[in-house]
């Protein structure tokens, strides 16, 4: 087949035609990484990155496969994404992020939505989209009962471990300087190595969202060795990971979350997740729920 020749064209009409040419290769790459649904559907499957160490919200049980809170949330949006493409089989994978490979993995569609422990700010939304917020925690720190941390006016002089790469580790810093508090921080790559440095008494506190370090606790199987501080460094609203500018792939994420959020759904997760370890829903989370539990 003989290209297309633009000679004898003028010069505006040459551009329009070769505008015209360039743009029209946009769709593809657009579906490819801005439609997650028109990737699902090709492809028949969707890909759901989760994180191997933030219980109760997202890590390995002792079988081996992803649990967790928004683990129980994602499998319902991708329920909800099967019914919404009308097949009849969509094969469901999971993928262990750390912290610093989430929104990547997002952006690149190495992943279709991030299900883990991450809190949505304004400056990370210029990378990535986030559905309704799924928890609202704080920032708190976790120490030995030996030697109790339990306000974070006490913690000048310590050295507290902090997962690098978090909203924990930026806030963790803002409200030290704040509050003249001098610590030294031991930057760790997961929630397990915190824990590790802990226990061997190689740091004096771990740094984390209060509901993940309640999680981590329980999995050390002797929650009497620990004390969680009373107060807070950070609020720390939770939602899951989407890609930008795909609106019909977060509003059938976020009509799955409404849905849950409006029926004893969301009471039954809650108990399941969060029972356990003994906390109770605080106002301000009874409140994000009935908030975002949004009519049809």
């Amino acid at each position: 087949m003989k290209g297309i020749s633009l000679n004898g064209l003028s010069t505006s009409v040459r551009f329009t035609v070769m505008a015209l040419l360039v743009f029209s290769s946009l769709p593809a790459q657009a579906a490819e990484h801005g439609d997650t649904l028109a990737k699902v559907k090709e492809s028949g499957a969707m890909a759901i990155g989760y994180r191997k160490n933030s219980p109760p919200f997202s890590f390995v049980d002792g079988q081996g496969n992803p649990s967790g809170y928004s683990i129980d949330l994602c499998k319902r949006i991708a329920s909800a994404v099967q019914k919404r493409l009308g097949i009849q089989e969509m094969a469901v994978t999971y993928v262990p992020l750390s912290a610093e490979q989430r929104f990547e993995a997002v952006t690149s569609g190495k992943v279709d939505i991030e299900c883990g422990a991450t809190t949505n700010t304004l400056s990370r939304q210029e990378l990535v989209d986030f559905t309704h917020i799924t928890f609202v925690t704080g920032g708190t720190l976790l120490s030995l009962r030996s030697k109790p941390i339990r306000l974070m006016s006490d913690a000048g002089g310590k050295r507290i471990a902090v997962v690098a790469g978090t909203t924990t580790e930026s806030a963790l810093k803002a409200f030290m300087g704040e509050a003249l508090i001098n610590a030294e921080l031991e930057l760790v790559t997961e929630h397990g190595e915190g824990m590790r440095l802990l226990a061997e008494k190689k740091v004096d506190a771990f740094a984390s969202d209060r509901l993940v370090l309640l999680g981590l606790v329980k999995n050390t199987g002797d929650a009497s060795k620990f004390v969680v501080s009373d107060d807070f460094f950070s609020y720390e609203p939770y939602a899951l990971v989407v890609r930008r500018n795909d609106p019909d792939f977060r509003l059938v994420a976020n009509r799955a979350l409404s849905d849950v959020f409006r029926n004893e759904q969301i009471g039954i997760l809650y108990r399941k997740w969060f029972g356990v370890i003994g906390a109770r829903p605080s106002g301000l989370q009874m409140a994000v729920f009935h908030l975002q539990a949004l009519p049809e």
